[in-house]
């Protein structure tokens, strides 16, 4: 839906410097296509840079107003705010954008598309409103088709919620890409999604067509795959986690070839809200081990899928305490482990082309 030539603006109200933001920044860094602007208030004239991190030039202007000038043609929402409602503050920009004949993107739960205020503007010839998680049509229940591909099929699986899975399969892309491989992406969450342009957000999809939904967007994204083809599948949840019933349709609908773990270095306790009683990751050895034997239920090809390495996340250590963390991972599970962000993902390709 969404092309990567498309000039988008981010609407990121309060989310340059805020977990909320993450779609957003996940844009920032991974979206290969043009940015033009990020509308973001609170640091309208910041650097980008010095403010995210993220090495990108893209201006930070105040509104809509001032982000026409720099030629968008999609408006995308950057926030994934708690309750997935559109922020009040944000209303006037989607408005003016709307108005203005950008294209809309969102990854909102409330649907834009259905708000009395914007579904009163009338949309010119070529311009649409996008609400990626709606549950696609024409869904059917998972009859392992994927398992057929000729391709090789990663699914990345995390020890918890929000530890990377993305970002590592992102950046497996780009290692592989860089190699000269033909390396493809399936999203299934609302950043992924953006980033890629298509795919399925899994968290729209009735639980008995889950897998089906994410066998059909496996076989849309290797439509033409050789057996060199990587096709990486973003996962979503955790096995470890009491709230997470994503693990089961991601390993039934992509019949994977291969698992990558991704961990956050140093947790040891899945997050759930507050007050929870707290619940305890597995060690890393056991949760392979489970994860490795339900890979190898439901599939008409014989196949038990390995963990070929781990992804460790190790954003809030410092260097020394990041080098010891990915060296004591290593050794506890005899896999290759590296930080794909931090260190790049040459090891953990690697570690996936030797087999």
């Amino acid at each position: 839906m969404l092309s990567a030539s498309a000039p988008i603006v981010l609407l990121q109200h309060g989310g340059l410097d805020d977990l909320s933001g993450k779609t957003g920044l996940a844009m920032l860094r991974y979206r290969s296509g043009p940015i033009v602007a990020v509308i973001d208030p609170a640091f309208a004239g910041a650097d980008l840079k010095a403010t995210t991190g993220i090495d990108r030039a893209v201006p930070v202007v105040a509104d809509m107003a001032a982000a026409l000038a720099y030629g968008p043609a999609v408006a995308v929402v950057g926030l994934a705010p708690s309750g997935g409602r559109l922020p009040q503050g944000m209303r006037a920009d989607v408005r003016a954008a709307l108005q203005a004949g950008l294209s809309l993107a969102s990854g909102l739960h409330g649907r834009l598309a259905d708000d009395p205020e914007f579904a009163a503007i009338p949309l010119r010839p070529g311009q649409w409103i996008w609400d990626l998680r709606r549950e696609p049509e024409g869904l059917e229940v998972a009859t392992a088709r994927a398992a057929a591909l000729p391709c090789r099929r990663l699914l990345a699986v995390g020890s918890d919620m929000a530890v990377g899975k993305m970002s590592a399969c992102l950046e497996l892309q780009a290692e592989a890409r860089r190699r000269g491989l033909d390396a493809r992406f399936v999203g299934t969450g609302q950043a992924g999604i953006l980033i890629a342009g298509s795919g399925v957000a899994l968290d729209a999809v009735r639980v008995d067509y889950a897998a089906g939904a994410v066998e059909a967007a496996v076989l849309a994204a290797a439509a033409g795959a050789g057996p060199q083809t990587l096709v990486l599948v973003e996962g979503q949840g955790s096995l470890c986690h009491p709230g997470s019933t994503a693990t089961l349709p991601l390993l039934r609908g992509s019949q994977p070839t291969d698992l990558l773990l991704v961990h956050r270095a140093g947790q040891t306790h899945v997050r759930t809200r507050p007050g929870a009683a707290p619940v305890p990751i597995a060690p890393l050895p056991e949760l392979i081990g489970a994860l490795e034997s339900l890979a190898a239920l439901a599939r008409p090809d014989g196949l038990r899928p390995r963990v070929r390495a781990v992804a460790l996340n190790t954003a809030r250590l410092s260097s020394a305490a990041a080098s010891a963390a990915l060296v004591s991972t290593a050794a506890e599970t005899g896999l290759p482990c590296a930080d794909p962000v931090r260190q790049g993902a040459a090891p953990l390709l690697d570690a996936l082309v030797a087999v």
